[in-house]
């Protein structure tokens, strides 16, 4: 039985994810703004943003990106042979060991944190803000075991194309999280914190220096938030189950047939995320010796990037992922290259004109999304800085997000693994020279963060240029002249647009920032699909037409 879709089917997959990143985001914009209001760019947020990071890095090397890619090829080639009592003992035999995994390395970073996270996350901060992210990361470390079910069940079911819940996944754990803000953090007021002995002086020298105590103690709620986010993430997943027929039980058995290629496939992929982790550890690292609130910004600007990206690349991405695994196991390589083509195609088409249009308004659309509360101008300006240099590597991302799961869906992970270190080395290397002439070391709006956001931004595209001519290499070629063609008319464009935006904008003047960022959007899009229709850009008819399909459906 194939479960791979037509490209159309495709288009209408990815759609339905696409509704799902937008629910998503438009959450992830008011959670970002719910935290922006209540703590500003502050080193208590700074405190929360830095301990998450261990969490999240355990959860996508368990099971978020590491075991799902791995997994995915091999359950679809158990099913395209026709074993599904075969594929569904994989599945759980998976699942029940990479969540005893995940809770034996949390239980392990938990011992482990006083003397890590002090080191590695926040060297250049004070002793009592070391102590808080040490507290913090150990209460998060729970999420792990919560995630390592939850990604992998999001993988089962996109692999049986049944996108709309784990879609819908991502916006209850924005949900979560912001119930954690506006709700849980406000009931923990300063001597709920005296329960940690350990903690408590320290916590009293921080308040000596000027933190506000509801912020220090504020952060509780935002950690005890994330684990509800998670929850919540798992749980609206478990209605799928039936639908698709799932027939999981615990089995943590190693044994069981495919679970051993799994983990062969998964331990480049492990080492490959490992490589990126790297550098968004890196970015706290350099960052902790930089001005105060230098990683909020920089955490808040990419999440608006990543915002866009998601509505562009990720959701083509999980929508075709399932397909290319299914073509790939049959041996079907003309569908296999047609459905990559078209995906790539339609990302490039999509980011470049994200990327103008984040540096002409992203500015003031952050200064409506965040600007109240204690997030101030400077903030706004800050995060604007760093949000244009990230947006450079847009159409990179894009790439990554497709190419990537395209030599997985070959059960290749080496690949990708070797690019990624190379990526990593020069994003390290040029991080540290970009630092030193970008932007001002004592200013926040003109931060020399924003180096960090550069660097990422070229070794992205970089990374998925070189993955794209590997994979020609490989298999030959992808339609490139049909990718291409369409990429130089889309870049095209999205110039055009923004010079239309730019006009449109200083003829509006000092207009509130809300109009700005309206009529700024609605010009920019009408414009670019004028444009895109006389450059005769297929897509310009397509993507609306499908859109509108969907919406009526």
């Amino acid at each position: 039985m194939s479960f791979a879709l037509s490209n159309r089917q495709i288009v209408r997959a990815a759609l339905v994810v696409i509704f799902g990143f937008l629910a998503s985001g438009i959450l992830g914009l008011v959670r970002t703004a719910v935290f922006s209001g209540i703590f500003g760019a502050s080193d208590a947020l700074d405190a929360f943003n830095a301990a998450n990071r261990i969490p999240e890095m355990l959860y996508v090397l368990v099971a978020g990106g590491a075991l799902g890619s791995s997994f995915i090829p091999v359950f679809a080639r158990f099913s395209a042979n026709g074993d599904e009592p075969g594929a569904w003992r994989l599945a759980s035999a998976v699942i029940s060991c990479a969540a005893l995994l995940a809770a034996a390395l949390a239980v392990i970073i938990a011992l482990a944190a006083p003397y890590l996270v002090p080191a590695v996350l926040v060297p250049g901060k004070s002793a009592a803000l070391q102590a808080l992210t040490t507290s913090l990361t150990q209460l998060m470390l729970v999420t792990v075991v919560i995630f390592s079910i939850s990604g992998l069940l999001m993988g089962i079911l996109n692999a049986r194309q049944l996108f709309f819940l784990p879609a819908l996944a991502l916006s209850f754990n924005n949900l979560g999280q912001i119930f954690g803000a506006l709700v849980l953090a406000r009931l923990f007021p300063m001597y709920g914190l005296t329960f940690d002995e350990h903690l408590a002086p320290r916590f009293a020298d921080m308040l000596a220096g000027g933190m506000p105590a509801d912020q220090v103690s504020g952060t509780y709620g935002l950690a005890l938030g994330a684990i509800l986010g998670a929850l919540l993430h798992l749980a609206i997943q478990l209605p799928g189950l039936p639908r698709i027929g799932a027939k999981l039980r615990f089995l943590p058995n190693p044994r069981i047939p495919g679970v051993r290629e799994v983990l062969t496939l998964m331990l480049p992929r492990i080492f490959g995320l490992g490589v990126v982790q790297i550098n968004f550890l890196v970015n706290v690292f350099l960052t902790s010796y930089m001005v105060d609130g230098s990683l909020t910004v920089l955490n808040t600007a990419w999440t608006l990037m990543f915002f866009v990206l998601g509505v562009i690349a990720q959701s083509m991405g999980t929508a075709v992922f399932p397909s290319l695994s299914a073509l790939a196991a049959e041996g079907d390589m003309t569908g296999y290259k047609d459905r990559l083509a078209n995906a790539m195609r339609g990302v490039l088409f999509l980011a470049f004109p994200a990327t103008v249009g984040l540096i002409i308004l992203g500015e003031p659309a952050i200064r409506v999304l965040l600007e109240r509360g204690e997030w101030t101008g400077a903030h706004t300006a800050a995060t604007a800085w760093a949000l244009s240099f990230f947006a450079l590597g847009i159409a990179g991302h894009g790439l990554l997000e497709l190419l990537s799961r395209a030599f997985y869906a070959l059960a290749d992970t080496k690949t990708p693994v070797l690019v990624g270190v190379g990526s990593m080395v020069a994003n390290i290397v040029l991080s540290l020279i970009f630092i030193r002439f970008i932007g001002e070391p004592d200013s926040l709006s003109r931060g020399t963060f924003a180096g960090l956001a550069l660097a990422n931004s070229l070794t992205t595209l970089l990374e998925g240029i070189i993955l794209w001519l590997l994979l020609r290499r490989r298999i030959g070629s992808l339609n490139d002249r049909f990718v291409l063609d369409g990429a130089a008319r889309a870049m095209a464009a999205a110039l055009g647009m923004g010079l239309v935006v730019l006009v449109v904008l200083r003829a509006l003047g000092d207009q509130p920032a809300l109009i700005l960022t309206l009529v700024g959007v609605a010009v920019g899009a009408a414009a670019f699909f004028v444009l895109a229709l006389a450059l005769g850009i297929s897509e310009a008819r397509t993507v609306p037409g499908a859109l509108l399909r969907r919406v009526r459906r």
